[in-house]
């Protein structure tokens, strides 16, 4: 006789118990009183305001922050989209800053490449955004996903989200501190080499005067 397997079906309260917790918002943000305020936009911060300044640590609100930089191609990919979600989540605060700006910040909170978007609750940092696909349908994903907000529904990227607040054009610049870190790098090795004394029988001549 050949055994009879039975498949085993999972208990509905387990089932209801998963899916409970899998839809559980992980950041239980307090939304903030919209009355009175007729445009919803974020806020770009300018290289003398402090991040920490816009940040109520004895809040439980929550802000959504962009670190980003104005020569980088997928933060101005990323901007007409990021500008649409105040729109979307009017309860929320946007933020923006320029990470080459705000040296500091970037250090402090792990953004080592740019667009980097950071969840707050309050002055502390809960979640980070790291999908690759950076649209405005992705990021309503990762807002309810953390918060459980839902986004409204009718909000779309216009044109006046590729105009601003956040720059959808590239703009040509700079980057001074890796101007400055190569040009270090490059001095230090040469130095080193000079310095070296094993250099000396890579220079045609030397080996033979040490032989004699």
């Amino acid at each position: 006789e050949q055994p009879v397997l039975e498949p085993v079906l999972p208990a509905p309260a387990e089932e209801q118990n998963s899916t409970d917790s899998a839809k559980a918002p992980k950041v239980n943000c307090e939304e903030r009183n919209t009355t009175g305020i007729d445009r919803f936009t974020l806020q770009i911060l300018n290289v003398s305001q402090d991040l920490m300044e816009f940040l109520n640590p004895n809040s439980s609100d929550c802000t959504l922050v962009l670190f980003y930089t104005p020569w980088c191609r997928f933060s101005a990919s990323l901007a007409p989209h990021f500008n649409s979600l105040p729109r979307a989540f009017p309860t929320l605060r946007f933020l923006a800053l320029d990470a080459s700006q705000h040296s500091s910040l970037s250090t402090r909170f792990g953004t080592v490449a740019v667009p980097n978007i950071l969840l707050f609750q309050g002055a502390k940092p809960m979640a980070r955004f790291n999908h690759t696909d950076r649209t405005l349908e992705t990021l309503k994903d990762f807002i309810f996903n953390q918060t459980g907000i839902e986004a409204k529904s009718d909000v779309a990227v216009t044109e006046e989200d590729w105009e601003g607040p956040l720059p959808s054009v590239l703009t040509k610049g700079i980057d001074w501190l890796l101007l400055f870190s190569v040009l270090f790098l490059a001095g230090f090795v040469l130095y080193a080499t000079i310095r070296t004394e094993s250099i000396r029988w890579l220079i045609p001549g030397q080996e033979h005067e040490h032989q004699e």
